[in-house]
């Protein structure tokens, strides 16, 4: 390519809003932004900013977004990632939910006015949307039971990644379990086909409705009906044979009787990580653990991040009735917790100690990572869910995943397609 190098030097530091503009400038254009060069490039001078949503997974029909994060220098965005969710299709939409969001991509239930239930996978910020057709297998008990939401709220979305893109997607179905078994059903966009998958569980187990997944990696997590634990399964790595494995919380020992908060977990920095507060010596700790090994042994699978005091300035400006909510995605030193009696957003970094409060009232504001802040009916989203987080409120329920992080791409990527049949 005969590329000045003043050309390459100013492409590779436009936002990629621009770039994916100046790949239709020409041939050599084109090349040059397509290249591995260009793409390393650019992804390690935009290596700590990108935008970011939180997403509600309820069974609430509010908004899909409720905090944005928009205003990053990666993509130069003047709007919130939720902006680009909207949806269209042919036919009149009843009921819309985002079930998954996996490296740039989201798996949605989309119900038709007629009823008819409908997957689709799609990039939202390009706006490339696939609709995935049903398994040819279900029954019409499947079908009815889905269209009442009995049945695939537990389903998930992972995908194969190759030098910061996405290659390949698959579509999970948890079409039964119980026991020590658990059937798969899966699409693959490498195939545009269904499969079934039997998969062993080493502890008996049963899912719950409305459960959400987790993806990393390529990997699903769903919590187990044993609240001391989660369940994962590698879709992509790994022999077909490979069962479920069964991960034990970091806290599921003498640290069970002293954690304030119902366990959840999030993910920040490419990790897994979960993150609750303790109240013992009239002391009141926040810890965070990675996920490092996916053994049940609670010492050797999780490395302990952060072992934090609470500062008494903080507690004395917001009280004590707030819950944890997720980790900054690319930052595991920022934690969001929402604030029950100022009904804000906190946002607390575990380095500096240093936190401040967001409320949805406010006009947009900056936040620790440089971006705009914005607010969508997280208010009504929090207050139908803060009961959830105590451990004493009816603790005979399930765990349940209320949160989940839309994060956009590092680099430009298109939806993977299935061959063409």
């Amino acid at each position: 390519m005969n590329i000045p190098e003043a050309t390459f030097v100013v492409l590779v530091r436009l936002p990629l809003k621009s770039i994916a503009r100046f790949r239709s400038v020409c041939k050599e254009w084109k090349d040059l932004i397509d290249s591995d060069l260009f793409r390393d490039h650019f992804m390690s001078l935009n290596s700590s900013s990108v935008s970011w949503s939180i997403i509600q997974t309820g069974p609430y029909k509010l908004t899909l977004e409720i905090v944005g994060h928009h205003g990053c220098k990666t993509w130069g965005l003047t709007r919130s990632p939720g902006y680009f969710m909207s949806f269209f299709v042919e036919t009149a939409i009843k009921k819309l939910q985002v079930l998954a969001c996996t490296d740039g991509l989201v798996l949605l239930y989309i119900e038709a006015a007629d009823e008819t239930p409908m997957y689709y996978v799609g990039n939202p910020l390009l706006q490339e949307w696939f609709q995935v057709l049903l398994p040819p297998f279900l029954s019409l008990e499947d079908f009815e039971r889905l269209r009442m939401q009995e049945r695939f709220n537990d389903c998930g979305l992972v995908t194969n990644m190759r030098s910061g893109i996405v290659v390949s997607y698959k579509v999970v179905l948890v079409m039964s379990h119980g026991g020590t078994k658990v059937d798969f059903a899966i699409y693959s966009s490498d195939t545009g086909k269904w499969e079934n998958r039997n998969v062993t569980c080493p502890l008996h187990h049963c899912w719950f409705s409305h459960r959400k997944s987790i993806a990393l990696n390529g990997i699903l997590h769903w919590f187990s009906n044993l609240n001391t634990s989660f369940m994962a399964y590698d879709f992509y790595g790994g022999n077909v044979d490979d069962g479920c494995r069964i991960i034990s919380f970091p806290d599921s020992g003498k640290h069970d009787v002293l954690r304030r908060y119902r366990r959840t977990f999030t993910t920040s920095e490419g990790s897994i990580v979960y993150f609750n507060e303790y109240h013992e010596n009239e002391n009141r700790t926040l810890r965070v653990w990675r996920l490092v090994e996916y053994i049940d042994g609670p010492e050797e699978a999780w490395q302990l991040l952060w072992e934090v005091s609470l500062v008494n300035s903080m507690i004395e400006l917001l009280g004590i009735d707030y819950f944890p909510v997720v980790m900054h995605p690319l930052n595991y030193e920022i934690i969001y917790m929402w604030c029950m009696e100022k009904k804000g957003m906190v946002l607390f970094n575990l380095r500096t100690l240093a936190f401040s409060l967001h409320k949805e009232n406010e006009d947009d504001s900056k936040c620790m990572d440089g971006c705009v802040l914005s607010f969508n009916w997280c208010s009504e989203y929090m207050e139908n869910i803060c009961g959830y987080f105590c451990p004493w409120f009816n603790s005979s329920s399930p765990n349940l995943l209320l949160f989940s992080q839309y994060v956009l791409p590092r680099w430009l990527h298109r939806l993977p397609r299935p061959p063409p049949t």
